[in-house]
């Protein structure tokens, strides 16, 4: 059972994952080195699914494994470790866009709808509204940062706990545990579960329990 927003990560960046052949832990580490051992268990035949995670989202990651290891290994050679390729439908006709001379920013062009009076007011602001938005946005993250950071965490140990413990008992109770910071009963709600399981599942919740417990402190 996959959680609805745990689409698979169709992208090839260069990230920790770990991939578990049914219960069991298969290999954890650089994707290139995952997906070997994950070719070499589905060649296996042993019959359980393979399912691979990212490590920091837990977004389930499908890939190419056609064909031999170095066929593997040699679509990953383009793509080293800790390359993230992502490609943003707007950047090209910004950059076609841009008039002679101007510096490279890496700023993207994105239609705001606001109303007029705010308008009126980013417009009055040092800078104008582009620099304006951009403060408010920066002033915004900041000051929710340490929330963002619990709650990614949490919805990453969820994700992998809707997949891989959904239906093991505890479930219901170690999530909300896990969204409570209730690190006790979170480990006692886990503590029956299949080792490998198990423990992926509290190295991800600690994330997000010690940044609630920091939070709370």
């Amino acid at each position: 059972m996959i959680p609805h927003d745990a689409r698979p990560d169709m992208t090839t960046h260069a990230t920790t994952c770990t991939a578990f052949e049914g219960v069991r832990l298969l290999a954890s580490g650089a994707l290139k080195d995952v997906a070997l051992a994950v070719k070499a268990a589905t060649e296996r035949g042993g019959g359980a699914s393979v399912l691979i995670f990212d490590d920091h989202t837990s977004r389930p990651i499908e890939l190419d494994l056609r064909g031999s290891a170095s066929d593997v290994l040699a679509r990953f050679a383009s793509q080293p470790d800790g390359e993230v390729r992502q490609t943003d439908p707007t950047t090209d006709d910004t950059t076609a866009s841009r008039g002679r001379g101007r510096p490279k920013l890496g700023v993207v062009a994105r239609e705001v709808t606001l109303l007029p009076r705010h308008w009126e007011w980013l417009n009055g602001q040092p800078g104008g509204a582009s620099v304006a938005l951009r403060k408010l946005v920066d002033a915004a993250r900041s000051a929710s940062e340490g929330k963002d950071r619990m709650r990614q965490a949490q919805e990453a140990a969820y994700r992998f706990m809707t997949a891989m413990a959904g239906d093991l008992a505890g479930y219901e109770e170690a999530t909300r545990a896990l969204y409570a910071n209730d690190a006790a009963r979170f480990d006692a709600m886990t503590a029956a579960w299949p080792v490998d399981v198990r423990d992926h599942t509290r190295k991800l919740a600690k994330r997000a329990l010690d940044v609630g417990a920091s939070a709370n402190a």
